[in-house]
């Protein structure tokens, strides 16, 4: 009885978690991360809704490919590489950064050949 009652306890504490912390609807990347990429991609090739969709497309190509994870990775690596000098040197020219940046790259590349 205390087994099935510590059962009960559990599968309720697993429903209330789900219910708070609901998965994305259709994305695993933050809503606001997608955003902003939508939004920097329209500045660079224009604003209008032909763009927008393309850039969308892009995104979610590049989501299908990149976990979530790998992509934040390459972006701060590729981010902070923009910093001038010995500080930026470390998220330019090391092995990890190199590779983040290289895969995020090949994912953008893919994207543009899809979408654009």
């Amino acid at each position: 009885m205390t087994a099935l009652k510590t059962l009960g306890i559990v599968t309720f504490a697993i429903a209330a978690i789900s219910f708070t912390h609901p998965v994305a609807a259709g994305t695993r990347y933050p809503t606001n991360v997608v955003a902003e990429y939508v939004y920097a991609c329209m500045k660079a090739n224009g604003e209008n809704r032909a763009i927008l969709d393309r850039c969308s497309c892009s995104i979610d190509v590049i989501e299908s490919i990149l976990p979530y994870e790998r992509y934040e990775t390459a972006s701060t690596f590729k981010q902070m590489g923009l910093l001038t000098g010995e500080n930026g040197a470390l998220f330019r020219e090391s092995a990890p950064a190199k590779a983040a940046t290289a895969e995020l790259r090949r994912a953008q590349a893919e994207a543009d050949i899809r979408c654009f």
